[in-house]
């Protein structure tokens, strides 16, 4: 696929970036939707960008490898109706999300929020068949402003009435995600279903498929700031190489974690700006806004090897195809290796139902780059492993990775949730047996403290 890229300056309006900012557009020279060339997996002229998730798709603004990700971007007439007719798949969570032009969450409509058609079933909600073959649903997607308020990362008590909020930005563009977290074994990116096919109502009478998408402008190009997948390289280097801080800056031994709020508290990793006050799950690249994260960042220079160590939470099991859904303290968690802020790329990740647990139901994951891999670092010792790149952060140090936590829809009787925890300094009393705790070894280290034994 080729691509050119056409650069415009914009002044930055966001106190927390002092810096000219840069509006990014995407041209595609060839149609986005083609099957035969390009990046791989399934897509249509709606759902063009995608799937996002680990390498060979495209891997960007951290996306979970156990995850799919398809967006498309599109302008509404006035006068026109926007539907998406879809079956619910076998995985273990789907939403659609809509996004403003920097890249924050605005609404998310998750499974369990969206009413089945007539004889059809929702497999998300607690106790329904996750089998059934009737699963349809039909949502309506708007050019408004979100008006409902709904909890982030928590189950939500307000109903959706199957529409999504998705309101324009920039040049007239609204921007919408589709996701499809860890599908069954065996039945693709998709989970054994077909993307949510289109269906456009102008003047009384109904377009679908290419018609559809033309009426909608879904092969616009895309318009979305160069910060919205990422910060950009130079800035980046500026805040991880600031000359006052040691050449491990910004991680620490141990390693510190922080829960994922705004931009400016991100950056504030780097800058020791956080803020408090701002609303959780909206400062990372696409972020969803039915997950909370927790992250660090890692520096081979204080070690080859990084242990996590704690407690895990139940998590339905849907993998194998489970007959029936059954809520739990989480939807879903996972645990993701990454490069960095500067690059977004995802080296891999465990998800819940994968990492062995000891008799107490606490984890030990080790993460190290291949050569430095403990030889018991692998489930039939009863440990999990997780890769650093080679080239590090991608960008210019090549000891840093990110690793980063997503605890998804936490229930709220589960009091030690990433969505428990109100400010940095209270996660570990928060979170409590379920904080994740670290230390950096040598490989050799590793192969003598944790012994693998086997039963």
């Amino acid at each position: 696929m080729s691509v050119c890229v056409i650069i415009c300056i914009t002044v930055n309006t966001y106190s927390y970036m002092k810096y000219i900012h840069i509006f990014l557009v995407l041209l595609f020279s060839i149609p986005a939707f083609s099957n035969d060339i390009g990046v791989p997996g399934p897509k249509d002229c709606f759902w063009s960008r995608g799937p996002h998730s680990a390498d060979p798709y495209i891997n960007l603004a951290y996306p979970d490898a156990n995850v799919f990700y398809w967006a498309a971007a599109f302008s509404m007439p006035e006068d026109t109706e926007l539907y998406l007719d879809g079956d619910f798949p076998l995985a273990r969570y789907m939403s659609i999300i809509s996004y403003d032009g920097r890249g924050r969450p605005l609404e998310s409509l998750a499974d369990y929020l969206i009413e089945p058609e007539k004889n059809s079933t929702n497999p998300f909600i607690d106790s329904n068949s996750r089998i059934d073959k009737n699963r349809a649903y039909k949502i309506k997607v708007l050019n408004n402003s979100p008006i409902t308020d709904r909890e982030t990362g928590k189950i939500s008590k307000i109903t959706s009435y199957n529409t999504l909020n998705a309101p324009s930005y920039g040049p007239n563009q609204q921007l919408i995600i589709y996701r499809v977290y860890l599908p069954d074994n065996k039945t693709g990116p998709l989970g054994g279903v077909n993307l949510p096919q289109l269906k456009v109502v102008q003047n009384g009478k109904t377009y679908l498929g290419n018609d559809a998408c033309k009426i909608l402008n879904a092969s616009q190009n895309l318009a979305i700031t160069l910060d919205a997948a990422g910060i950009p390289p130079m800035k980046y280097r500026e805040l991880a190489s600031q000359p006052d801080k040691p050449e491990t800056w910004p991680a620490k031994n141990p390693p510190e974690w922080y829960i994922q709020m705004d931009r400016q508290s991100l950056i504030g990793i780097y800058t020791g700006e956080f803020n408090n006050n701002a609303p959780r799950s909206t400062g990372g690249f696409f972020p969803n806004l039915d997950n909370h994260y927790l992250r660090t960042i890692i520096n081979r220079k204080y070690g080859k090897v990084v242990l996590l160590k704690a407690k895990a939470p139940l998590t339905p099991k849907t993998y194998n195809s489970n007959p029936t859904y059954k809520q739990n303290e989480l939807r879903y968690w996972s645990v993701c290796s990454n490069q960095s802020f500067g690059n977004t790329r995802v080296n891999d990740c465990l998800f819940d139902e994968e990492i062995p647990l000891d008799k107490n139901g606490y984890f030990t994951i080790f993460v190290s780059r291949l050569k430095d891999r403990p030889r018991n670092a692998n489930s039939e010792c009863g440990y999990s492993w997780l890769p650093m790149a080679d080239d590090g952060d991608g960008v210019f140090d090549e000891d840093v990775s990110i690793i980063q936590f997503r605890h998804m829809l936490a229930s709220d009787d589960f009091s030690n949730s990433i969505q428990s925890v109100e400010s940095q300094n209270d996660t570990r009393k928060v979170m409590n047996e379920y904080f994740p705790k670290s230390r950096y070894f040598m490989k050799n280290q590793v192969e003598s403290f944790f012994p693998c034994i086997t039963n």
